[in-house]
């Protein structure tokens, strides 16, 4: 597969990734799962099993000395130890591997060699919880077990013999593929036109653009993916970033955000990190620009935050006056809203997933969310110009008091809705596991398997992600970027689980579901609009994306990794 620009005249944009082989939605995320999730593991083989007399042994041999023989020197107690071990089922054996099969989940595969005798099995997960079996002679075990975080667990399997008193014990260290959030405040990593974590130069056509996050603003070593704001600035001609881990990787086909002449567009990116701490972004078009990137939270295998989604819901609007006073937020101001205890979110949360997006702004500025406490960062969520309407994905840290802060960096009032689709807590399980990008959805290409042609207006398009034949287990959400192209007016893009599962072959369609509120990306006439989507499949493995608008456009859908709870 391949980055392309194909002809206007064959329905595609200049400057918007291509994926030459399209990949069935569910088929390619089950498949992805398997081929992220088993990459780690451990073997421990059976010369490093540790052997352990029993006290049963040693007394039953000690009474018998006491009565047929002088006491003997330490040496030759010794001597006799050892003979009395090797006497003792003297082939006892242990070989353990341990092998991922989901964020959280591992496989445990126990290879025991001993005599004929009746063995007691004890396997140590290293989380505080075992499994105790029994086994006879040699034997081949097969377990699994699911953590409840990420982490690095130490496991054990520990088999007994009793009747000859001996015992053998191996293991190893198990690393989960799974990762948990790190909120960090908003800080700048990446700047082109100043210098910033970069040579001061525009990234030019086909160019990349590296940055360092491993080690950088207090990252540590050792962080799998970073939550990053991207935006692209000082455009002269259109072109898509494509974020990725950089030396070492393949560049995907796949594209992050897109742009036009003139145009500042931001875009969120989660994205894995190199094993040399860095990701790359590369300037798709064919002329140079100037890229920004601010880092807003991290993922690392050790126990943090795990995410929860929800189905999106509306905390602010500034139009009705919902969750603030009514009325346009002032020029260089900010308002504060709650974010914790309201329409289903929990205290104690630590970062909140946003939806944000500035209408009817009455000059250019940008917008900046921000936790509840603290200076107003320098990094920047949204970019706009008069009378744009834009949104954007952000990650947010939330305050102790359960609130987060919307700066308008702007001269001029504008008015912001903002709606929020997850949350990061201590409580939640989900991991991320991401995954090489895909894409499974383009409307202007029949071979995605989307019979129905464009994205019609005011209707919606319904994927299934979890068919009966491939359910990725324990799945809470899906990472996706969602690009709205070829637009002939003006409207919106909503994403909600589905009310209904898919019917099945034969069988009438599902009932009409209902049309959702929530806004996850904005566009006008003859733009191409992407925007970082953090979709819950509900009960049903079914995701409904809305056209919101009048005129009918093109979708386009990549999948970049799932939160996995199992």
């Amino acid at each position: 597969m391949t980055a392309a620009f194909v002809a206007a005249g064959l329905g595609i944009i200049p400057g918007t990734a291509q994926a030459a082989d399209p990949v069935p939605v569910a088929a390619g995320v089950a498949e992805a799962i398997t081929k992220a999730s088993t990459s780690q593991g451990f073997h421990s083989p059976a010369d490093r099993t540790v052997r352990t007399t029993l006290p049963a042994a040693t007394e039953g041999k000690t009474k018998a000395n006491a009565k047929t023989a002088a006491p003997q020197t330490a040496q030759a107690a010794a001597t006799e130890q050892a003979a009395l071990d090797a006497a003792a089922n003297p082939g006892l054996a242990v070989d353990v591997s341990g092998t991922s099969y989901t964020a959280h989940g591992i496989e445990l595969t126990t290879l025991i060699t001993s005599a004929d005798f009746a063995l007691d099995v004890v396997i140590d997960w290293g989380d505080g919880k075992t499994d105790t079996l029994t086994a006879q002679g040699t034997a081949e075990l097969h377990h699994s077990h699911t953590y409840d975080k990420s982490g690095e667990y130490q496991v054990q399997v520990k088999v007994t013999d009793v009747a000859n008193a001996v015992q053998a014990t191996n293991g190893g260290a198990f690393l989960t593929p799974g990762a948990d959030f790190t909120p960090h405040a908003p800080t700048r990593l990446l700047d082109t036109r100043n210098g910033t974590g970069a040579p001061l130069a525009k990234v030019p056509g086909q160019g990349s653009a590296r940055v360092k996050v491993a080690g950088n603003a207090a990252i540590p070593a050792g962080v799998t993916a970073v939550a990053l704001n991207v935006t692209v600035t000082e455009t002269v001609d259109s072109g898509h970033i494509t974020a990725w881990p950089g030396a070492g990787y393949d560049r995907p086909v796949t594209s992050n955000l897109n742009y036009t002449a003139g145009r500042s567009v931001p875009n969120l990116v989660i994205v894995p990190v190199g094993e040399d701490g860095h990701v790359e972004l590369f300037n798709g078009g064919w002329s140079a620009v100037d890229l920004i990137a601010d880092v807003t939270g991290y993922f690392t295998r050790a126990s943090d935050s795990g995410y929860t989604s929800m189905t999106p819901a509306r905390f602010v609007d500034t139009r009705e006056g919902v969750g603030t006073p009514p009325g346009m937020l002032a020029a260089r101001s900010a308002f504060t809203t709650p974010i914790s205890g309201r329409q289903g979110v929990p205290q104690n949360i630590t970062a909140v997933a946003l939806n944000v997006t500035v209408t009817e702004p009455q000059g250019p500025g940008h917008l900046t969310a921000f936790s509840g406490t603290g200076a107003v960062p320098t990094a920047s969520n949204l970019n706009f110009v008069p009378g744009q309407t834009v949104a954007n994905a952000v990650i947010v840290p939330v305050a102790p008091d359960g609130t987060v802060k919307i700066f308008n960096g702007a001269w001029s009032p504008t008015h912001v809705v903002v709606d929020v689709v997850g949350y990061y807590s201590k409580e939640s399980k989900a991991a991320f596991l991401p995954f090489t990008p895909f894409r499974t959805l383009d409307t202007r290409v029949e071979e995605y398997g989307w019979p129905g042609g464009r994205f019609r207006a005011r209707e919606y398009i319904t994927q299934g992600f979890t068919p009966e034949a491939a359910t990725p287990a324990g799945v809470e959400a899906y990472v996706l970027n969602a690009t709205v192209t070829e637009t002939a007016g003006t409207g919106f893009l909503s994403v909600a689980p589905s009310p209904s599962a898919l019917p099945a072959p034969g069988e009438p369609a599902a009932p009409a579901a209902a049309r959702p509120v929530s806004s996850t990306l904005n566009w006008t006439a003859g733009t191409t609009v992407p925007n970082l989507v953090q979709a819950s499949d509900g009960d049903h493995g079914v995701i409904n994306f809305w056209n919101q608008g009048h005129e009918d456009a093109d979708l386009v859908l990549d999948v970049f990794g799932v939160y996995q709870t199992k």
